[in-house]
């Protein structure tokens, strides 16, 4: 057995964790940075929810958490559902990003699909936040398993599929016999 038969694995675990690791203190800092209170990201996630539930039920509402770096999510002035920096779909981001950085080649087609792929979680969590915002509401009893396992798989599912379909259909790299 050889080590170089290993050598691209090796170099995808190296830059893989490299840059997880780099993408997320960055992303520590910028949480850290507004602390007390909730980060502009996870408002405007929180807002987005909000005004796509606001059609159809003008009482959903979002508004600051005084007590915690939170967004509350209200129905009629009651308080259903926080917002957490976890739930404004960041880290997932940075996952498929640094899976697909780490990944490689080629440049023209991750061009397209990283924008494709971010954009796909940022709309797969909106969904992901609506309905646990349903779950406690209509099921509180099922909210920690919901949150917890349920829609997590969701969005990650989602996120499995993206990679797949680069792996599979659009990585490739043209031979060098041709």
């Amino acid at each position: 057995m050889n080590i170089s038969e290993f050598k691209p694995a090796i170099l995808f675990i190296v830059k893989f964790l490299v840059l997880y690791l780099g993408l997320n203190l960055l992303y520590g800092f910028y949480i850290d940075t507004y602390s007390p209170s909730p980060d502009p990201i996870t408002v405007i996630v929180t807002n987005q929810v909000s005004g796509v539930m606001s059609v159809f039920d003008n009482g959903v509402e979002a508004s600051d958490n005084q007590e915690k770096p939170s967004v509350f999510l209200s129905l009629n002035g009651y308080n259903i559902l926080s917002v957490y920096e976890g739930c404004n779909g960041l880290n997932v981001m940075i996952v498929f990003l640094v899976f697909l950085l780490s990944y490689g080649k080629p440049i023209r087609k991750l061009l397209w699909f990283i924008p494709l792929g971010l954009v796909s979680i940022h709309l797969f969590n909106l969904i992901r936040i609506i309905l646990l915002f349903w779950v406690a509401q209509d099921f509180p009893e099922m909210m920690y398993f919901a949150h917890k396992y349920l829609f997590t798989a969701f969005l990650y599912i989602i996120v499995f599929l993206m990679w797949f379909w680069w792996v599979v259909k659009l990585y490739k790299i043209p031979s060098e016999e041709s």
